[in-house]
């Protein structure tokens, strides 16, 4: 047997080996950039990727409605702009109206589609010649033009020659026919009458928008019932904001603006602004204001200023209309109402007697007359014709009380307002309480008033006691002639008796026939009145002003006496020494034209039932035969040349004279005789010489009493004419001077 041999296991131990620590390597800066980079890219694409699906998946965004903001990027939304109402006389005839005037244009782009381009440029030029002041080849030049980048242009105009085209012009273009012609519409207020009712009025203008808005007078007093409500037209527009042809188109007509029908008598207004410019042209003054109303129903016929503008050239030197927004101190013409609170008393006696001349208050003011020696012991009822001061202190004394009087004013409504439909109206003031204010009070110093507010008070006068509210706005209409408002006679209250307004009537013709309104006496027309001279009070509040020229003159009247049909109310501002009869050639003028007009005196008038016509654009016509029409309506027509067609007029078309007024008629003859000039007043001759080119000289003022050259003499250039004036009215027989309060 054999022995296996045992073998001993030998575990050998590895002796450790000795490790290297490895070594510390530094990250490359690019991969690491190159991997933020890559992290941005993602999280940019992953909310781009959400915006994506948030935009295609929602209906709103961001507070906004996708398919309306769309619709918007292509739908265009132009506004139609409404209309501004009109504004009329009380006979229809326009004042004020919106005007139109277009800019030519013609689109070019053949993109907009046949009919809706300018395809055939010779034909349309060859026919846009025939109604522009321009050849076809000027137009050929105008639609052959180029961009900067030598393309087509859109649209293009035609220069100055193509724009302010008036309706006329743009229908006979319309009726060409042509295509790719178009017109940019724009507007403007227009006052056909220039400087006529200016401060009534007022006037409106274009603003940033496009839109016409009232910014004085009755314009800006009813702007929002002119104005109207705008419409809009909405339609897909292409990348140049142009309409794409044949696609839908939504419409919303605007709604014009109402229309405006004053009480206002565009004749009575004639009449009024031609007696104020015979005014100017022959006196001197710093402001002369009228307003004539209806005595039966308190509508104003006409007012005006001698410092009124022409709206539409805006030419004005104030904002305030001086009949209605400036107030003043009357003077002696609220005398009427003083005496009409003594008769109301039930205690006056027109018979019983004062001294004339001076009065001292308790307080030691001296209140004088215009004669400072006064008139002797005199009867009240002679006092109110002198217009003494001093009786009104008496008649204080004996009848009234500063109450009674303030309460009596406040009820003829001084110190307040009328509420005419006229802007900026002031309230006047009535500040009275000591003495020497009260009778300061009695005869129209120390109080402030309104041309308007006597207007109303004198309504009581004209109407057996009662009061009546003045009012300037008829009616007003929408577009279609609906009448929305309409105003009529409104009564505010009987102030006075029949009995004391039939006295205070006999004193007012006193003091026409025999006192200081003999100046304004007019045979056969039974005129009432009141006159007065004012102080005008120092601007820095302490006492009045004393130069030769520091007073307003003053006159409240009506006629005829027993009915009244018609009340004037006028004042005169710092008239010059030597134009005393400013006023009254004014006045005196107003009331012969009136009184004609409305036929009041058939004894005045001669044996013809026309009174009154209305002229119209005769131009082009025939002498002859328009001259016969219009004197068988009662006008004296003034030919100027010797040919037989009219090629202008004067005065213009929608004019309405009375009979008796002179109508100018320029004719194509160049041969100019010299007419009868006798009689004219200097406005008159002025027209003449100014329409005829021809030169002259002036000496004097008033209407003309002779002439160089006699009548029907061939005029030549080299020839001198010399016209001599003379004042129509004298000046009264007892000048009232003012009112003196030492």
């Amino acid at each position: 047997m054999v022995q296996k041999k045992k073998i001993q296991k030998t575990t050998v131990k590895a002796s450790p080996k000795k490790v290297k620590s490895p070594k510390k390597t530094t990250k490359n800066p690019n991969i690491k950039s190159a991997n933020i980079l890559l992290l941005i890219t993602f999280l940019l694409f992953s909310i781009f990727l959400y915006r994506v699906c948030d935009l295609a998946l929602s209906e709103e965004v961001d507070g906004k409605d996708l398919k309306q903001f769309a619709s918007s990027r292509t739908t265009a939304h132009d506004t139609i702009l409404a209309k501004r109402g009109t504004i009329y006389d009380g006979n229809g005839e326009i004042l004020a109206r919106n005007v139109y005037s277009y800019t030519l244009i013609a689109y070019l782009k053949e993109s907009r589609g046949e009919g809706y381009y300018v395809k055939d440029k010779e034909l349309t030029a060859e026919k846009l010649s025939t109604v522009l002041d321009l050849s076809k080849d000027q137009i050929l030049t105008f639609l052959n033009r180029k961009t900067s980048s030598g393309d087509i242009p859109y649209q293009v105009e035609f220069g100055s020659k193509g724009r302010g085209l008036t309706e006329i012009t743009k229908d006979k273009i319309l009726d060409l026919k042509l295509a790719g012609i178009d017109f940019i519409e724009t507007q403007k207020r227009y006052y056909p009458k220039g400087d006529f009712l200016s401060y009534t009025l007022g006037y409106a203008k274009l603003n940033e928008d496009g839109k016409v808005v009232g910014e004085l007078g009755i314009e800006a007093l009813y702007n929002e019932e002119l104005t109207g409500t705008d419409g809009y037209k909405e339609y897909q527009k292409d990348l140049n904001g142009y309409k794409i042809v044949n696609t839908k188109e939504q419409i919303k007509e605007a709604v014009d603006g109402n229309n405006i029908y004053l009480t206002i008598d565009s004749s009575v207004q004639f009449f009024i602004e031609q007696a104020l410019e015979n005014a100017k042209e022959n006196y001197h003054f710093d402001e002369l204001n009228i307003v004539v109303a209806d005595a039966k129903t308190g509508k104003i016929l006409g007012l005006s200023s001698s410092t009124s503008f022409d709206p539409n050239l805006r030419n004005m030197t104030s904002y305030l209309d001086p009949n209605i927004s400036i107030p003043f101190e009357p003077g002696s013409t609220m005398k009427i109402f003083t005496y009409m609170a003594a008769l109301e008393s039930g205690k006056y006696n027109g018979e019983e007697t004062f001294k004339s001349g001076t009065y001292t208050t308790t307080d030691g003011t001296e209140i004088g007359d215009s004669n400072r020696n006064g008139w002797g012991v005199i009867s009240f009822d002679k006092g109110f014709a002198y217009s003494s001061n001093v009786g009104i202190v008496n008649i204080i004394n004996k009848y009234l009380s500063r109450d009674m009087l303030m309460d009596y004013f406040k009820k003829l409504g001084f110190g307040s307002k009328t509420e005419i439909e006229l802007s900026k109206e002031t309230s006047g003031k009535l500040g009275f309480k000591y003495e020497t204010e009260v009778y300061n009070a009695g005869f129209g110093q120390g109080i402030m008033v309104t041309s308007m507010q006597n207007i109303k008070a004198l309504t009581a006068v004209a109407n057996d006691g009662i009061l009546l509210k003045p009012y300037i706005v008829e009616k007003i209409t929408d577009s279609k002639g609906n009448i929305i408002t309409q105003n009529t006679r409104q009564e505010l209250g009987r102030v006075a008796s029949k009995q004391t307004i039939d006295k205070i009537r006999e004193l007012m013709e006193q003091v026409v026939l025999n006192g200081t309104g003999s100046g304004y006496y007019m045979e056969g027309y039974n005129v009432i009145a009141k006159t007065g001279t004012a102080q005008i009070a120092s601007e820095n509040g302490t006492g009045y002003l004393h130069g030769p020229n520091d007073v307003i003159r003053g006159f409240a009247g009506m006629f005829p006496k027993e009915d009244p049909k018609i009340i004037i109310y006028a004042n005169l501002k710092k008239p010059n020494p030597n134009s005393p009869k400013a006023l009254i050639s004014v006045v005196k003028e107003v009331i012969e034209n009136t009184s004609k007009y409305y036929n009041i005196y058939n004894e005045v008038e001669e044996a013809s039932s026309i009174t009154k016509y209305t002229v119209s654009d005769y131009t082009n016509q025939n002498l002859e035969k328009i001259k016969v029409a219009l004197e068988n309506n009662g006008l004296e027509v003034i030919t100027i040349g010797n040919g037989d067609k009219i090629i202008s007029q004067y005065p213009s078309k929608n004019i309405t004279l009375a009979k008796g007024n002179k109508m100018f008629l320029v004719t194509n003859g160049t041969n100019y005789t010299t007419p009868n000039f006798t009689g004219w007043s200097k406005k008159e001759v002025n027209t003449y010489f100014k329409v005829t080119g021809i030169t002259h000289t002036e000496e004097g003022n008033g209407y003309v009493i002779s002439q160089s050259v006699p009548e029907g003499t061939l005029i030549t250039n080299e020839m001198g004419i010399h016209i001599v004036f003379k004042p129509k009215y004298e000046e009264a027989n007892t000048n009232e001077e003012p009112e003196v309060i030492e």
